[in-house]
């Protein structure tokens, strides 16, 4: 018999025998209760949803989400008799749940390695800018706060030996009491920078200061106050403060790579700023509101890459499902050539201009080389790695897409962007032909954003193909409640036109359910 399991803390679960240990004695644990505790075990520290949890413990039954919630607490209850000062039950706001404080396999392999944030962390140096305070009193300068923690995560990320949480992780704390340590824990992170911005006509001050969150001690703390004219050069400052901190021995190398082309124009910086919001949404009712202030940023300065970048992804969703629209998909391509052209050491510009290039283009050459370009000048960019694995998986890349998937995950475990890294996960997946693993993973895609149309589709044809007819059929109608347009035909142009292969094995099942050609 396989007798694998898994270690944490003073805990040993041995998953063939289905018995848990502390300290050389049985722990006695409810028949469900343990059920939960060896799907987390068996996830190896990665996140598990409440639906997924729901269906593996208690298969093709209806039950109450509190019956989930009472077991998870006896098992937290059983796990704190061991007096350990670890917490192994992880709840994942608007997620699930995880298994913390995995060490290693019973069996002498790598059941219970756990690859989670805490581990990713312990790998390099790792840091979370959480959102400042905007001190301004008025609620409209909120996005110049925001941009400001952008400006600096994009400068930190692109420090080789840094891995830096996403700003859509980070920002789970936004207008929230903030415990530094339980932040760094949560985020899996070594330091944490906070702050404030005070912007007042032409003039802005910044507060900000470095903490170590292991020890919940301060390393550096800076006030500054400045014009306007001069917000490019205090963003690279706080940046380089905060670098020098850690590493004080660092190269000077090192701290010129911190630095990139910036607009010229503050006015186009400011519209850029405003669009961000709209620009991070993924349907042409999200992101529509950013077009005129990206077209608007252009024109004052044309040259700017991170503009272009937007705007072809506001172009792409308003072509992929407004119509299929010949003129979106050429104005979307020509501003994502032109981001490439003027933002060659922008990772989060070139990122994006490689989804678009190969969604609407189909130019994967291209598209592969400036994804490798985007990690290159910075490893953490999650724009990088989310769009690369999608585009991966579609192309039936898989070793290389679950790569990009995992470490994404592991690096960023509350990004909200991370739906596509299980929507390529259930890609993947379902082309291998392990539906159990596809269902799991598409349900964390829709669970993470319920209104992606395609992470439906998959979750539907997952479904159909895993012999749970019914709610395939349930699952298609909300394809066609979050995009009415939605036709097959549409798929093979944007995605399914990467390989036909993969787009078919897609096809096959939506047909059989009923989704329209």
């Amino acid at each position: 018999m396989d007798r694998t399991g898994v270690s944490f803390g003073r805990f040993r679960l041995d998953l063939s025998e289905r018995r848990l240990w502390r300290d050389g004695e049985a722990v006695p644990l409810g028949s469900r209760t343990l059920d939960i505790l060896c799907v987390l075990a068996s996830a190896k520290g990665d996140i598990v949803g409440k639906d997924e949890l729901m269906a593996q413990v208690w298969p093709r039954l209806v039950v109450e989400e509190n019956n989930l919630q009472v077991h998870v607490s006896a098992l937290r209850k059983a796990l704190e008799d061991g007096k350990s000062e670890e917490t192994h039950i992880v709840t994942v706001p608007g997620r699930g749940y995880r298994l913390a404080g995995l060490k290693r396999s019973l069996s002498g392999g790598d059941v219970g390695q756990e690859r989670s944030t805490e581990q990713a962390s312990s790998e390099k140096t790792s840091i979370a800018v959480l959102p400042f305070h905007n001190m301004s009193g008025d609620p409209e300068q909120e996005y110049f706060a925001d941009g400001m923690v952008e400006e600096i995560i994009t400068g930190l990320s692109r420090i080789k030996w840094l891995s830096v949480i996403s700003r859509n992780s980070s920002f789970i704390y936004k207008g929230k009491p903030v415990a530094i340590k339980e932040a760094g824990d949560n985020l899996g992170v070594r330091y944490v920078l906070e702050g404030s911005v005070r912007k007042s006509g032409k003039r802005i001050r910044i507060t900000a200061q470095l903490i170590d969150a292991k020890s919940d001690s301060h390393l550096w703390a800076e006030q500054y106050e400045r014009v306007l004219d001069d917000v490019f050069a205090l963003q690279d400052e706080i940046t380089m403060c905060v670098v020098g901190a850690i590493e004080p021995s660092l190269r000077k190398a090192e701290l010129d790579r911190i630095k990139r082309q910036r607009p010229r124009n503050l006015n186009a910086y400011d519209l850029v700023l405003r669009s961000l919001p709209f620009v991070l949404g993924h349907i042409p009712q999200d992101s529509e509101p950013a077009i005129p202030l990206l077209e608007e940023a252009l024109r004052l300065e044309p040259d700017y890459a991170a503009a272009h970048a937007f705007l072809s992804r506001c172009l792409h969703h308003r072509y992929a499902r407004a119509g299929l629209r010949e003129e979106d998909r050429i104005a979307g391509i020509h501003h994502a050539r032109e981001a490439i052209l003027l933002g060659s050491d922008d990772a989060t510009a070139l990122a994006t201009a490689a989804h678009i290039i190969a969604l609407d283009e189909h130019d994967t050459v291209t598209a592969l080389k400036l994804f490798d370009r985007a990690l290159e000048l910075s490893s953490s960019n999650i724009f990088a790695l989310n769009f690369s694995a999608v585009i991966l998986a579609w192309m039936g890349k898989a070793e290389l897409a679950v790569d990009r998937a995992k470490w994404a995950l592991r690096l960023n475990p509350f990004d909200l962007d991370n739906f596509r890294v299980h929507h390529a996960l259930a890609i993947v997946h379902f082309y291998g032909e392990r539906y159990a693993d596809a269902l799991g993973a598409a349900r964390r895609a829709v669970q993470a954003n319920p209104r992606f149309s395609t992470a439906h589709a998959v979750l539907a044809a997952a479904l159909w193909r895993g012999g749970y007819a019914l709610e395939a059929k349930a699952a298609a109608r909300n394809v066609l409640e979050h995009e009415p347009d939605f036709s097959i035909e549409g798929v093979r142009r944007v995605p399914g036109g990467l390989e036909p292969a993969v787009f078919k094995r897609f096809a096959d099942a939506w047909r059989e359910i009923g989704l329209p050609e």
